[in-house]
């Protein structure tokens, strides 16, 4: 299963799905971060893997560039779930845009990590990915 992640310029979730590609096999596409940048296309199933923004409102939680790249028709299309980091600092918005984007896209949250996750999240996330392809690849 490819994933589609974006990443500011934190680079944590960048880090995140490099350590994740030294785990398994996928293609990664990075939504573009800056407007001068050209726009990202998918034509395969994916996951999405977002950060959470807004300092603890849930308001601006998604990243602008996400809301652009999903609302392609095609793009949005073929989302098959959404992870989301974020930071425990924020309470209750906590990976806020993850329920956020699983509901507007009608797929599920598949898994939360803080910040840049751990090593712990990375496996999880490897064995998400794995389980996806393979029931994928199955029917």
């Amino acid at each position: 299963m490819d994933v589609v992640y974006f990443s500011s310029v934190s680079e944590n979730t960048h880090r995140f799905v490099v350590k994740l590609q030294e785990k398994t096999q996928f293609n990664a596409y990075r939504i573009p971060l800056r407007r001068t940048e050209p726009a990202l296309y998918v034509s395969q199933p994916y996951i999405l893997i977002v950060p959470s923004y807004g300092g603890g409102d849930h308001r601006g939680a998604v990243p602008k560039q996400v809301i652009k790249f999903l609302n392609v028709p095609e793009n949005r299309a073929l989302i098959r779930g959404v992870i989301v980091s974020g930071n425990t600092n924020f309470g209750v918005h906590y990976c806020c845009a993850g329920p956020i984007i699983a509901r507007k896209c009608n797929v599920p949250e598949l898994y939360r990590f803080e910040l840049l996750g751990t090593h712990r999240d990375v496996d999880h996330v490897a064995g998400l990915l794995a389980a996806r392809e393979h029931a994928t690849t199955s029917t």
